[in-house]
C-alpha cells in the first residue's frame, strides 16, 4: 500500500470513529423516545377524557420524534469544517448533542453549517478545509477536501485527501433509483445563498434542466420551517408540484433533511373535494386560464342576482300585497354596496326585501281595517319568512349557489356564457361549452377557487370558532405547562408542542389533512415547482394561499408546454406583489452532460426557445445515439433500443413518446420478458422502465432516455417538450424516428 492509499485509509478510519460516537449517540436517542413511547403506550392513568388526550398527545409527539431520528439513522453526517480558530464542526441533517450538551453535530440548517456551502477560497469565512463524507449507510467509504487556506497543506496534523471524483460529482453520476438522491451535501455556493435568502416577499428561482432548482425549492422550505418554525409550524409550507409521479419521487427528501409535515398537492388537488389529473384540450385550456376569466366569472354571478321584469303579486293570509321591482332594486343596491361575497350578502338583499315587503304588508293590513301597531312588526315579518311563495321568489331573485353547481351550470349553458364574456373573450367563449356532468379538469381548479372566493361563505360561525380556539389554546399552554411538571423532565416537550398536540388530537386530523380539506386555509409558505406550468388564473388561486406572499418559485420559462403557462415572471407575478419580486439564476447543469445538453440547447436555439445557458459539470462519454426507421411498428424499435440500452447496464429508462404512442409503447415494452418491471405514466418513476409523455416527464430525472418521433412532441404541445425530453437524461440519450428531425437534434 503506497503513502497515498493509506493516507487515504487512515483518514477514513479517523471519520468512521467519530461517525461511529455519532450513531451511538443517535441510537442512544432513538432508545430514549422508544422507552418513552412506551411508558405511554402502558400507561395506566388513561381513565378520563382528559388523561387520555395528554397520553396521546405525548404518544405523537414522541412518534414523530422517533421518525426524525429514524430517517436520519442511516446517513447523518456528511462533511466537517475546520476553522481558523482550530474548532472543528461536523454538518449533519440534524443536531446531535451528548447528554451534557456538548454538541457533535450541527444541523445543516444552523447558521454554523453556512460556510460549508458558501465558503469559497477567494471568501473563506474563517474556513481552512471542508470535507466531504461520502457514506453508505453508517459506512464512511470516501472522502473529498477542498482547501481554502494553503498553509493547511505544510501542517503536519492535516492529511489532507486531494483525490477522488467529489462529493458533487459523486452524487450526479450514480445511477437514479426513482426518489430524489440525498442532495443535502452537495448544495453548492449559488444553491445555498438562494436557499438562505431572507426576502420575504416572491423568490423565483429560473434555471435550465439540471440546475438543481427542485433541490433548492425543497432545501428552502426545510430552511424556512427550521429558522421560522413558531410561525409556520401552524400554518404549514405549501408544496405545489406537476403529477403524482413528481410528488413521489421528492416525498422522502424532506424527512431525510429532518423535516417532516408539509403539505404536498398537485394542481388538480388544489380545491378540497376534488381529485383530478385530466386536462382540457391546449385551446380550452388557454381559455380557462386568461386572466379575463376572473372578470367572466364576476359578472355571470352578479347577473345571478336577477330583478324581474314586472312587479310580483302575493297573497299572505289572503291580503294582497305587492313586492316591487324598485324594492328588489333597492335591496340588491345594498347588498352590492356591502362588498360581501354573493352568498354572504344575500343575508342583506332578503333582510332589505323583507323590511320593504313588511311596509307593503302593513299597508295592506291598514287598508283592510285592521289596526297594525309596531310591536307587530316581528310576527308579520315571520309570517312573511315563513311564506314558500315569498321564499321561491327571493330565491329566484338571488339564490345561493355552491361553487360545483354554479359552474357546472354555467358551463353548460351557452346563453350565460355569452352573456357574461368579456371582449376580449366573446368571439372564443362558446368553447368552454361541455355537458352538466363532464368530469372536472386541471383547468377547472382555478376557477372552482376563483367562484368560492365570489361566492363566499358565512363568515360569522368562522370568526366564532377562531375566538373559540384562541382561548382553547391559551388553556391548553397553561394547563400543558403543569402536566408536563408530572410526567416528564427529559426537556424533549415543550408546553407549546404538547398544547398543539392536544388540539390536534381533539380535532382528529394532521395539519396536512386539515389544511388540504378547508379551501380558506393559508399557508405560511408556498413553493411552487415547474411554476411556468401555471396560468394566470391558477396564479389566482396559489396566491389566495398565502396572504403574506411569501413564495419560491422555481421553473424555466423555456420548458412552458401548457397552453396557457407562463412565458414571463414579471407578467404574470408582479400584479400581486409588486416591487417584491426577486429573481434569481442558476447557472450550473448538474444532471445532464454536455454532449447531450449542447444537443438540446442547438433544438431549443433552433425552435426559438428563450433557454436559459448552463454549464454542464461533467463532458458524459456517451453521445446521443440517433436512429432513423423505416418500419411503421416505431414501438417494436423503440423496444428493440430499450433492450440494448438495458443490457449495457444504464440504469433506470425512460421512454418520453406523445400521448397516442404511450399505451402501444407500454404494451410491447411489457410483453418482452428479458426487460424488467415497466410502468406507465408519472407514477412509473418507481420502475426500471417508465413510458410517459413529455408532460409526464417534467422535474423527473434517468439514467437513459429514448424518445419516439420527436416531431411529434412539437406538433403536441411545442418545442419545450422535446427541450424537456431531451434533459432528463443523465447518461445515455436516444433518438427513434421516421419522420424528420427538429432542427439541432442532429450533429452539425
Amino acid at each position: 500500500m503506497d503513502d497515498a492509499e493509506g493516507q487515504i485509509d487512515r483518514e477514513i478510519a479517523h471519520e468512521q470513529a467519530y461517525a461511529d460516537r455519532l450513531y451511538a449517540r443517535l441510537d442512544v436517542l432513538i432508545d430514549q423516545v422508544e422507552r418513552n413511547l412506551e411508558q405511554m403506550q402502558a400507561s395506566q392513568n388513561a381513565s378520563t377524557h382528559q388523561n387520555r388526550s395528554e397520553r396521546d398527545s405525548f404518544m405523537a409527539l414522541y412518534e414523530d420524534r422517533l421518525a426524525l431520528l429514524r430517517s436520519v439513522a442511516r446517513a447523518v453526517v456528511f462533511g466537517r469544517l475546520d476553522m481558523d480558530d482550530a474548532e472543528r464542526h461536523y454538518i449533519g441533517r440534524i443536531g446531535l448533542f451528548t447528554a451534557e450538551r456538548e454538541q457533535l453535530l450541527v444541523d445543516w440548517r444552523a447558521p454554523a453549517a453556512a460556510a460549508f456551502y458558501q465558503a469559497t477560497s477567494t471568501d473563506r469565512q474563517q474556513v481552512r478545509l471542508r470535507r466531504h463524507l461520502i457514506s453508505r449507510g453508517r459506512t464512511i467509504n470516501g472522502l473529498e477536501d477542498d482547501v481554502l487556506d494553503q498553509s493547511v497543506l505544510e501542517e503536519a496534523d492535516h492529511d489532507v485527501v486531494l483525490q477522488g471524483e467529489g462529493a458533487l460529482l459523486a452524487a450526479v453520476s450514480g445511477h437514479r433509483t426513482g426518489r430524489m438522491g440525498d442532495i443535502v451535501a452537495t448544495i453548492q455556493s449559488e444553491q445555498d445563498r438562494i436557499i438562505r435568502s431572507e426576502n420575504r416577499g416572491v423568490l423565483v428561482v429560473q434555471g435550465g434542466p439540471g440546475t438543481g432548482k427542485t433541490a433548492v425549492a425543497l432545501h428552502r422550505a426545510a430552511y424556512l420551517l427550521y429558522t421560522h418554525r413558531r410561525r409556520l409550524e401552524h400554518t404549514g409550507v405549501l408544496i405545489m408540484a406537476p403529477t403524482p409521479g413528481f410528488l413521489r419521487y421528492i416525498e422522502r427528501v424532506l424527512p431525510s433533511l429532518g423535516e417532516s409535515g408539509v403539505v404536498m398537492l398537485t394542481p388538480g388537488e388544489l380545491y378540497p373535494g376534488i381529485e383530478t389529473f385530466l386536462h382540457d384540450e391546449d385551446e380550452i385550456a388557454a381559455l380557462k386560464g386568461d386572466i379575463a376569466m376572473a372578470e367572466l366569472l364576476d359578472r355571470a354571478i352578479r347577473q345571478r342576482q336577477i330583478v324581474p321584469d314586472a312587479d310580483i303579486r302575493l297573497r299572505i293570509d289572503g291580503t294582497p300585497i305587492t313586492l316591487t321591482r324598485s324594492a328588489l332594486r333597492a335591496a340588491r343596491r345594498e347588498a352590492r354596496a356591502s362588498r360581501k361575497p354573493h352568498n354572504m350578502a344575500r343575508t342583506i338583499f332578503v333582510r332589505v326585501a323583507m323590511d320593504r315587503l313588511a311596509e307593503s304588508y302593513e299597508k295592506a293590513l291598514a287598508a283592510g281595517g285592521h289596526t297594525v301597531v309596531p310591536e307587530d312588526r316581528p310576527d308579520l315579518l315571520s309570517d312573511l319568512r315563513n311564506d314558500s311563495e315569498i321564499k321561491r321568489q327571493l330565491n329566484l331573485a338571488w339564490l345561493p349557489y355552491t361553487p360545483q353547481g354554479f359552474l357546472r351550470i354555467l358551463l353548460s349553458r351557452p346563453d350565460r356564457l355569452r352573456a357574461a364574456a368579456p371582449p376580449a373573450l366573446a368571439e372564443s367563449i362558446e368553447r368552454l361549452v361541455r355537458p352538466k356532468d363532464a368530469p372536472w379538469t386541471v383547468e377547472d381548479i382555478p376557477l372552482l377557487d376563483e367562484v368560492a372566493e365570489l361566492l363566499g361563505e358565512d363568515s360569522a360561525p368562522a370568526e366564532a370558532r377562531a375566538r373559540d380556539a384562541a382561548a382553547q389554546r391559551e388553556a391548553d399552554v397553561d394547563y400543558a405547562r403543569k402536566v408536563i411538571e408530572n410526567i416528564d423532565s427529559s426537556g424533549i416537550v415543550r408546553a407549546e408542542d404538547l398544547a398543539d398536540q392536544v388540539n390536534r388530537v381533539r380535532d382528529g386530523r394532521t395539519l396536512a389533512e386539515r389544511a388540504s380539506s378547508e379551501r380558506s386555509w393559508t399557508y405560511g409558505h408556498v413553493v411552487v415547482d415547474e411554476a411556468q406550468e401555471h396560468s394566470p388564473m391558477s396564479w389566482r388561486a396559489l396566491m389566495r394561499r398565502a396572504p403574506t406572499k411569501s413564495f419560491t418559485v422555481v421553473g424555466d420559462v423555456a420548458q412552458t408546454s401548457s397552453a396557457g403557462g407562463t412565458t414571463s415572471w414579471s407578467d404574470a407575478l408582479s400584479p400581486y406583489i409588486q416591487d417584491r419580486l426577486q429573481v434569481e439564476h442558476l447557472t450550473v447543469n448538474y444532471r445532464t452532460p454536455s454532449r447531450i445538453m449542447d444537443r438540446a440547447m442547438a433544438m431549443a436555439h433552433a425552435q426559438n426557445l428563450p433557454v436559459t445557458e448552463v454549464s454542464s459539470v461533467r463532458d458524459g462519454d456517451r453521445d446521443p445515439l440517433i436512429q432513423r426507421s423505416e418500419q411503421i411498428d416505431l414501438a417494436r424499435v423503440a423496444a428493440d433500443a430499450v433492450e440494448v440500452v438495458h443490457k449495457e447496464g444504464i440504469g433506470r429508462l425512460a421512454v418520453i413518446a406523445a400521448s397516442e404512442r404511450v399505451p402501444d409503447l407500454f404494451a410491447e415494452l411489457s410483453r418482452r420478458s428479458e426487460l424488467p418491471d415497466v410502468g406507465e405514466g408519472s407514477s412509473g418513476v418507481d420502475d426500471a422502465i417508465a413510458v410517459m409523455t413529455a408532460q409526464e416527464a417534467k422535474g423527473l430525472e434517468f439514467d437513459g432516455v429514448i424518445i419516439l418521433e420527436p416531431i411529434e412532441l412539437i406538433e403536441a404541445h411545442g418545442a419545450g417538450d422535446l427541450y424537456v425530453a431531451m434533459t432528463r437524461a443523465t447518461r445515455h440519450l436516444g433518438v427513434v424516428h421516421s419522420r424528420e428531425l427538429p432542427a439541432g437534434i442532429a450533429p452539425a
